[in-house]
């Protein structure tokens, strides 16, 4: 497969990853429906999450994940202030949301952007508490890692910045730097992708954060930043196909979207475009919206 090809995937594997978890967040996993009934239209008699939120509809993971792709796209760099700008309109008026209806935010995203509003700058915004380590930085960072064209020392540091409007916690931002890493080796189809973004990382990036970043965690699917970057690890590498990766991802139950959608990125990457679901792109509303933001993003 082509660079293209991977990249595709991966863009729309996220939304569909996000879109296929939506009516089963916060749920624990014993209360989900069995692997063969999780579809993007839930079984009959599910009470949904979001009640009145057509099946198919990506959530505020996937309308910011389209904000840093259309900045991207758009201003050809990576603008802070662009983003956040974006991820405003996106709160404020819905801007990339499918109907243009917002529906979920994180506390932590609507805090900083809050802060922003009022003026602070982006680069110092995001929350800055070991409290503040949430993925809701690392559930938008995909599009950076298939756009970028820089060294991996310039990809380790626009994934850090692109971190901070929100969160800004060395947790987060270097979650967020050895997600791109990763997703980089999967595109490269490199050999043992994580395991070079681990060694990239702690030779360009020390920190006294990254050991507890790199250690291995229980698989679960909380809202906890390491949690979600772990899972989509482990489910990427240790599943057979796109479609497995991602249904075991909301199968954890909690944060279903989220987690689906970091999965649902690389293993995207992994697959390529066709490994997505054929039934699973149709049924994924706002194509109008996305196709041709990662149109422009990859031209």
């Amino acid at each position: 497969m082509d660079h293209r090809h991977r990249a595709l995937g991966g863009l729309y594997g996220a939304l569909v990853g996000d879109a296929l978890g939506v009516p089963y967040e916060f749920r624990g996993a014993h209360e989900l429906p069995e692997d063969t009934a999780l579809e993007m239209e839930p079984p009959a008699g599910w009470r949904r999450t979001y009640a009145r939120v057509p099946s198919g509809t990506w959530s505020d993971d996937g309308a910011l994940l389209l904000c840093l792709a259309a900045s991207l796209g758009d201003r050809g760099e990576l603008d802070l202030q662009d983003l956040s700008d974006r991820m405003l309109e996106w709160r404020n008026a819905g801007y990339l949301a499918v109907d243009q209806a917002v529906f979920d935010i994180g506390d932590r995203t609507s805090s900083s952007l809050t802060a922003i509003e009022q003026g602070v700058p982006p680069e110092r915004s995001g929350g800055t508490s070991e409290s503040a380590n949430g993925n809701g930085s690392l559930m938008r960072a995909l599009p950076l890692a298939v756009w970028h064209r820089g060294s991996d020392e310039e990809l380790i540091r626009d994934a850090t910045r692109q971190s901070l409007p929100t969160h800004a916690h060395p947790r987060s931002t270097l979650a967020c730097a050895l997600y791109c890493l990763w997703v980089r080796g999967l595109l490269r189809e490199v050999d043992e992708p994580w395991q070079r973004a681990v060694s990239t990382l702690a030779r360009l990036q020390p920190h006294p954060e990254l050991e507890l970043v790199l250690a291995d965690r229980p698989l679960r699917g909380s809202g906890y930043v390491l949690d979600s970057l772990h899972a989509a690890q482990r489910l990427v590498e240790g599943c057979d196909s796109f479609e497995e990766a991602v249904r075991a991802a909301v199968k954890l139950g909690e944060d279903t979207d989220t987690t689906a959608c970091i999965t649902g990125g690389a293993a995207g990457v992994k697959w390529g475009l066709e490994g997505v679901p054929e039934r699973w792109l149709s049924a994924l509303r706002g194509r109008e919206v996305c196709d041709p933001i990662f149109q422009a993003l990859l031209a």
